[in-house]
């Protein structure tokens, strides 16, 4: 029984880490280079519709179980080959840091910003004054989010390599 639980943690550790680390590399190396060629006004009704469409069940199961799913694989795996339980830990924290803890404490703020503002009401320098204060650390933020989900992510499949 125990055997089994593990293998499905880690399995669902690998499933959303990799969904997650996918999401963020097609975002930082498709959407957002695509949607920076948009005028202000366009760039930023595009984020307020994508934040309020990405706050969902299946979206928000998927980003943030790894935080727990993750934990939990290293917890079961603390007695493995030592190579494994580190790898495992180690992709724990840097998913918790990296993506916990960046998404909840700099994009979710920045994602609240644009959406509390009625675009429409703004002027063009305005528009221009929010998209500087918007894009830029937003952008920054995300890539580090997606380096931390990329490398939580080997890091389970270079634990698996060692897994005994």
């Amino acid at each position: 029984m125990e055997y089994k639980i593990k293998i499905i943690v880690l399995c669902l550790g690998i499933l959303f880490t990799g969904l997650t680390a996918g999401l963020c590399f097609t975002w930082s190396n498709s959407i957002t280079p695509g949607i920076g060629r948009l005028n202000d006004l366009s760039f930023l009704q595009f984020f307020q519709a994508m934040n309020r469409a990405i706050i969902n069940p299946s979206f928000l199961i998927v980003f943030f179980s790894p935080v727990v799913l993750l934990s939990v694989n290293a917890f079961l795996h603390r007695n493995a080959h030592p190579e494994t339980f580190w790898s495992f830990l180690i992709a724990a924290v840097l998913f918790f840091v990296g993506i916990g803890f960046v998404t909840i404490f700099k994009n979710v703020p920045l994602n609240e910003l644009l959406d509390k503002t009625v675009l429409e009401n703004l002027s063009s320098l305005e528009l221009k004054e929010l998209r500087t204060k918007f894009e830029k650390p937003w952008n920054r933020w995300h890539i580090q989010r997606t380096i931390a989900s990329f490398m939580a992510f080997a890091l389970l499949l270079i634990g698996i390599i060692y897994y005994k």
